[in-house]
């Protein structure tokens, strides 16, 4: 995400406390908020899916999703 919508979304957390955002101002907030999580979640999964244990013979194995 870019640093130009991150730091839009601090600038509306800061005006929501100060003097309260309007309707529309509210939808842009919540979109930039989900586009964020949404970005660090890919992020996890993208770096949990190139991760591996190694075991004391040195052996590597991928790690599994949880019920696999």
């Amino acid at each position: 995400m870019e640093q130009k919508k991150i730091d839009r979304i601090n600038e509306l957390a800061r005006k929501a406390k100060t003097e309260g955002l309007t309707e529309a101002e509210t939808v842009e907030r919540a979109a930039l908020r989900r586009e964020y999580i949404d970005s660090v979640v890919g992020n996890l999964k993208g770096h949990l899916d190139n991760t591996y244990f190694v075991d004391e013979a040195g052996n590597k194995e991928k790690l599994k999703k949880k019920g696999e």
